[in-house]
């Protein structure tokens, strides 16, 4: 299980799931770059750790930022072995309430921006003959959004047909590609952008009665990320609490 010394690139890395993420591959042994939009919250992550972290603030929308985020990371630690593409945005609207901006930026942040990155890191995974790529994926993809709306659930869907076909194409260089499509996990989605009402529904029916925690999602990433492994690729692991069983 061990990955020491990997470079382990993990967006969104100022968020609740992204920070879980960073403790995870640090406690692993790896090497992190947190590339997340909001500086001032990344350092602070990045300065709880007791590892080797590098902090690269970047709108990964962007393709140009992206690609001057990724010349940092393998000039200041080399090239990545595992990209956690985890940065994302919520939107609730349904199709008729969706702005064409609205539209456009989120799946320049959920979508696009995992697919700037992963251009970027394939070269030298393929080079290596390793590697991983661990897209967060969503419940929303299979359900149309119960709570989340129209283009979350698309960004969702075309992140998991993104991940499929990663993970065809990468196979025989021995990168793996997999998703994890986690439903209601503890963050601000949740605490501040839902309801009491609609958050005591969705407990009402979730099987195991509770939210996810951040370290379970975290813990199916570390997973992914990990050696044994490796005989896993065009996977999407549900992590619901038996919200939907398919």
């Amino acid at each position: 299980m061990q990955l020491k010394d990997k470079v382990a690139v993990v967006t969104g890395a100022a968020g609740t799931m992204g920070r879980a993420v960073v403790e995870a591959m640090i406690e692993d042994g790896c090497k992190v770059a947190l590339i997340d939009i909001n500086e001032a919250a990344t350092q602070a992550i990045a300065q709880a750790q007791k590892g080797t972290t590098l902090v690269v603030t970047c709108d990964i929308s962007d393709f140009k930022a992206v690609q001057r985020a990724c010349d940092t990371i393998r000039t200041k630690l080399g090239d990545p072995d595992i990209l956690v593409n985890n940065a994302g945005i919520l939107s609730n609207n349904k199709v008729l309430q969706t702005t064409p901006e609205e539209w456009r930026k989120v799946l320049g942040v959920n979508l696009d921006g995992a697919f700037y990155l992963a251009q970027q890191v394939i070269p030298a995974m393929k080079a290596k003959r390793w590697g991983r790529i661990i897209n967060t994926c969503s419940l929303a993809a299979k359900t149309g959004g119960l709570t989340a709306g129209t283009t979350y659930a698309v960004s969702k869907g075309a992140m998991t047909s993104f991940t499929f076909s990663l993970a065809r194409e990468l196979a025989p260089f021995g990168v793996t590609a997999n998703g994890i499509s986690p439903a209601y996990v503890k963050t601000p989605m949740i605490t501040e952008q839902l309801t009491e009402e609609q958050r005591q529904k969705l407990l009402k029916d979730i099987p195991v009665g509770r939210f996810c925690e951040p370290e379970e999602f975290a813990h199916a990433v570390r997973f992914l990320a990990s050696p044994l492994a490796g005989f896993i690729t065009g996977e999407i692991v549900d992590v619901n609490g038996g919200l939907l069983m398919d």
